[in-house]
């Protein structure tokens, strides 16, 4: 289990989260909602090492990881699919794949052919480099790098972004399969709100870098939550 507990976050002297509290537990999808600039993309960046806390604590399996360096939690099993994807253009898809390797023990550097069960387009596409694929195929690539790393802990910045329609169905798809084993807790940032809504087991919603409502799946049917969501 993932815990985030009250934790702060600042760039400077700005404050981006203040008192921000999180549990993701294996099999489920905890999905951080809310408009644009309320610090969900600084949330997951917390998660992943990327961004330092100034105050709170993050405990991953009952260990204490807020000072964790992000290569050190990559090892540990915490993986993060980025915002805008952020592929190597210049490499192969295969190549892009084995980036996942870095945070591998040596025995376990291979490429899980249920990659290509999942995404058929990069076994396809394996020798074509990451800048002549899609949106939507650059997003099942580095969605399929982070699976290389064998995580049990999946962070998902806003998939759905400027992704054709059949190929976010395809994500949405893949994303319940991975929770449904139970092994993974899968921690999704979106602002598609539908999508969320099918795949969120518990959520968050964040305003101006605090959390205002959180629950179980039932609470987005509510008014109030659609209130923090529309511009």
């Amino acid at each position: 289990m993932l815990k985030v507990d009250a934790i702060d976050l600042y760039y400077g002297a700005s404050r981006a989260l203040s008192d921000v509290s999180l549990v993701a537990e294996a099999g489920k999808v905890t999905c951080i909602l809310g408009r644009n600039g309320v610090g969900k993309t600084s949330l997951i960046r917390a998660i992943a090492g990327l961004t330092p806390v100034r105050k709170g604590t993050l405990t991953f399996d009952g260990k204490d990881i807020t000072k964790l360096p992000s290569a050190e939690r990559a090892r540990s099993g915490i993986a993060l699919v980025p915002q805008g994807r952020e592929i190597f253009t210049q490499l192969t898809v295969e190549e892009n794949l084995k980036t996942g390797f870095a945070c591998l023990p040596r025995e376990h550097r291979s490429i899980p052919l249920e990659i290509y069960e999942l995404f058929p387009v990069l076994k396809d596409m394996l020798h074509r480099r990451g800048g002549d694929l899609s949106g939507g195929q650059q997003q099942q690539l580095a969605i399929g790098r982070a699976l290389v790393t064998r995580p049990r802990v999946l962070l998902l910045d806003e998939p759905t972004e400027g992704i054709q329609p059949s190929i976010i169905k395809d994500i949405e798809r893949i994303i319940a399969l991975l929770r449904d084993r139970g092994t993974m807790a899968i921690v999704l940032v979106e602002q598609y709100f539908e999508f969320a809504k099918r795949l969120a087991d518990n959520f968050i919603i964040l305003n101006r870098g605090k959390t205002v409502l959180e629950g179980e799946r039932v609470a987005l049917e509510g008014q109030e939550v659609k209130a923090f969501l529309t511009v």
